[in-house]
């Protein structure tokens, strides 16, 4: 079907547009051949809206016959013929209409004008037809265009989406091996610590597995899973793991990629407080400061401890993430000092809503 038929509007809107091209269309007839003004203007006013239909049978040739093919002169070739055809099927509806006009009208006109008026329509219906190829060609390559940026677009987005299942992937099973070891390490001297550490690793889990299949939560979700990561890791380092919170309660509601501060957490507890012999204090913070949102997690280090393998792969996880979620302005700092490292993100705040998500 035309595109101009998926709209009322269009056609009404086609309609007056070809009914008035009749005006002008009368004028020029009686300026070619003298005719009674009302003659000219029942004649010219029906078959200009008669070529405005038949014009449209571009849309159709233009389908076929495309200018980008292997071949554009047969496409040109065959629009010429079209034209011809076009413009002779006008003209004899046009002699009909003006010998019935003639004879069942008042409005008298000599075969003659008649004729005149035929060899009019001829003339006009092929430029006016060749002109509704080149629109139709023109609306052909615009639609091609808009198709080609909705098939880019949509690699795009499949592209994000297998990377943030790539991320996700990755994150469960590295912080499963990790908390794995912290179970181990318990067996053996505390089998009670062990036991509570398993059933807050399976409730962690399904949670994790409910909310990192969604492309985002809220931060109030964010920070639930990292008190229950907490909770974990407090089993197997007790009074050694201390936390302090400074979170703005306007900062909760704001929507951030799942999973994006378990692993900045994990990095904090292992390579901040599990290589000191007293421990230390993981410090959260969240403050939302007009459009953006800002969070940070501070924890100590040992100045003289020697760097540790694979303290980066946490922070690469969430920058990747960051850069997955498509949030313009988003970054990531990670700034190391004599005693303490500290990593903040930025990101725009998004509101959104904060379910409670714990009941399961």
């Amino acid at each position: 079907m035309h595109p101009l038929f998926e709209r009322r509007a269009r056609v009404t809107l086609y309609v007056l547009t070809w009914l008035l091209a009749g005006v002008p269309l009368a004028e020029i007839a009686r300026q070619v051949t003298p005719q009674l003004a009302g003659f000219a203007y029942a004649f010219a006013v029906p078959m200009s809206l008669v070529c405005g239909f038949a014009v449209l049978s571009a849309w159709w040739t233009c389908r076929r016959y495309p200018l980008t093919g292997d071949r554009p002169g047969r496409a040109v070739q065959f629009q010429i013929g079209a034209s011809l055809q076009v413009a002779a099927v006008w003209a004899a509806v046009g002699a009909l209409w003006g010998v019935l006009l003639a004879r069942f009208t008042p409005l008298d006109a000599t075969r003659s004008v008649i004729l005149r008026d035929v060899a009019l329509l001829m003339g006009a219906g092929i430029p006016l037809y060749l002109l509704s190829a080149v629109i139709h060609y023109l609306f052909l390559a615009f639609e091609a265009s808009h198709a080609a940026e909705r098939r880019v677009l949509e690699s795009h987005v499949n592209a994000r989406e297998a990377e943030l299942r790539a991320l996700r992937a990755q994150l469960n099973p590295h912080f499963l091996f990790n908390s794995l070891n912290s179970i181990n390490a318990l067996v053996g001297s505390n089998p009670e610590g062990a036991r509570r550490m398993c059933e807050g690793l399976g409730d962690f889990l399904r949670r994790t597995l409910a909310l990192g299949a969604r492309d985002s939560v809220t931060l109030g979700e964010e920070l639930e899973l990292v008190e229950r990561y907490l909770a974990i890791e407090q089993v197997r380092f007790g009074e050694r793991l201390r936390v302090e919170r400074d979170l703005d309660p306007r900062a909760i509601d704001c929507q951030v990629p799942p999973l994006l501060l378990q692993p900045l957490v994990e990095n904090a507890v292992k390579h901040g407080v599990a290589g000191r012999v007293d421990g230390g204090v993981i410090r959260l913070e969240a403050h939302r400061r007009g459009e953006m949102l800002g969070i940070a997690v501070d924890n100590p280090v040992d100045a003289d401890a020697p760097a540790q393998r694979g303290s980066g792969l946490g922070l690469d996880n969430v920058r990747r993430r960051l850069e997955a979620f498509g949030a313009r302005g988003a970054r990531l700092e990670a700034v190391r000092e004599p005693e303490r490292f500290r990593v903040t993100l930025t990101l725009p705040a998004v509101d959104g809503v904060h379910p409670d998500v714990s009941r399961g």
